[in-house]
């Protein structure tokens, strides 16, 4: 079993404390992504994890065992770093057998293994290459395999794939799912990219500030965020927020008029709505109406970003590619209340509030 369990985990660089009592449980073969802005101490956790970083206090326990003080030679981990840090004098071979060789594997058990790595990574026809002879993904591919050869009860990834341009991303991000699938090992992922973890995750822990915001599924955080931060991170382009009131049994939103809310709305002060959940029609009849200033045709799907009275920012929506709006066009808005988020004045989403 390769459990990790992390408990009230904690960690200072002087008096500055940069992670502030994390408490988390990671199932054996889960794939779970660390999201969240610079500087928010997911990736510190991360290396606490494996040991290149000290706990202030707090305790990691993988598989039953407590880790916290482990070396980290001694706690069944492999991590893939961002930089690739392949040895430029060895063959691809070599840099995969590498660590069996360190630990004076026989030479042909070291040659079986490096095979089946190279299988299970499509690298068979590449073992003979040197590190300057490959492209940016074939070498993050060399380096997970010189971790997978260890044979690890847990991977950790740090941002492996920033360095890549936007095709190689998506292919290497494929490549990742393929391996989690075949080798059924527990996986702890950390990115910047919330496309990398929507696509990959089991489960998504979003960091802030040192703090977890919340732990759920992908889908589970982007129709259910427990805050605003977690509502404006999680998504691109952005959740649009406007502020809100109650009257008369219902909500008056800035710029969208009236929503038909039922429930506790005395403590709405804020509306969030997706941008694919502002509905866009002829503006004759229309309860809203806007003023496309903007916008951006990307294929697939378009982005147009509007003005409303009574709301000093835009609108950004989400709409089908071939929709035929223009900047300067006047046009109808009708929002999904429905798949609205209500938010109190300290930003914690508010349940039990139902629209007809």
């Amino acid at each position: 079993m390769a459990e990790l369990i992390l408990s009230n985990l904690r960690k200072s660089f002087g008096p500055h404390e940069v992670i502030r009592g994390l408490d988390l449980s990671i199932g054996d073969g889960e794939f779970v992504v660390f999201v969240g802005p610079s500087g928010c101490g997911k990736s510190t956790t991360l290396r606490m994890i494996a040991g290149l970083e000290d706990a202030t206090t707090g305790t990691i326990r993988l598989g039953g065992r407590d880790v916290t003080r482990a070396r980290p030679a001694d706690r069944g981990i492999a991590m893939v770093f961002q930089s690739y840090a392949l040895f430029p004098h060895m063959t691809v071979a070599g840099n995969i057998g590498f660590g069996l060789r360190l630990q004076k594997t026989p030479r042909d058990e070291i040659d079986r293994r490096v095979a089946e790595v190279a299988r299970t990574l499509h690298l068979e026809e590449l073992l003979e290459r040197m590190p300057r002879e490959l492209s940016g993904g074939q070498r993050q591919r060399v380096a997970i395999g010189r971790s997978i050869i260890r044979d690890p009860r847990v991977f950790l990834f740090d941002e492996p794939l920033s360095n890549l341009d936007a095709a190689l991303r998506v292919q290497m991000r494929l490549e990742i799912a393929r391996l989690h699938k075949a080798l059924g090992t527990t996986m702890v992922y950390v990115t910047h990219d919330q496309i990398e973890a929507m696509t990959l995750a089991d489960r998504i822990v979003v960091f802030n500030a040192g703090r977890i915001e919340q732990v759920g599924t992908p889908m589970d955080l982007y129709e259910r965020p427990a805050n605003r931060f977690v509502a404006g991170f999680i998504g691109a382009p952005a959740m649009n927020f406007l502020p809100a009131a109650a009257r008369d049994g219902r909500i008056d939103v800035a710029g969208l008029g009236s929503a038909p809310v039922t429930g506790n709305t005395g403590a709405v002060a804020e509306v969030g709505i997706r941008p694919e959940h502002l509905r866009v029609g002829p503006p004759d009849g229309a309860a809203v109406r806007g003023r496309v200033e903007l916008i951006e045709r990307l294929g697939a799907e378009t982005f147009a970003y509007a003005r409303v009275a009574g709301h000093a920012d835009e609108l950004t929506l989400r709409l089908p590619g071939e929709t035929p709006v223009r900047a300067g066009e006047e046009i109808g808005i009708t929002p999904e209340w429905a798949r609205a988020v209500w938010l109190d004045a300290g930003g914690v989403a508010i349940g039990g509030l139902a629209v007809p």
